[in-house]
């Protein structure tokens, strides 16, 4: 199937990325993941809040 992954399909994944990177390349980027990851993470939080006081306007308008 398409989206299941074997132990032996992930380490020959990790083999060809410290292939084409190195291994001292390596933290580097998975450090850079992460920080993409909190980024989009933050500002995804920051629409959902966003979101949620519109919404919260647009009821407070209706009653008013």
């Amino acid at each position: 199937m398409l989206g299941s992954f074997g132990a032996t399909e992930l380490i020959i994944i990790l083999v060809i990325v410290m292939v084409l990177f190195g291994a001292k390349r390596l933290p580097e980027l998975a450090k850079g993941l992460g920080q993409g990851i909190t980024e989009f993470k933050k500002a995804s939080n920051k629409d959902s809040g966003d979101e949620k006081q519109e919404s919260s306007r647009a009821n407070t308008s209706k009653d008013a």
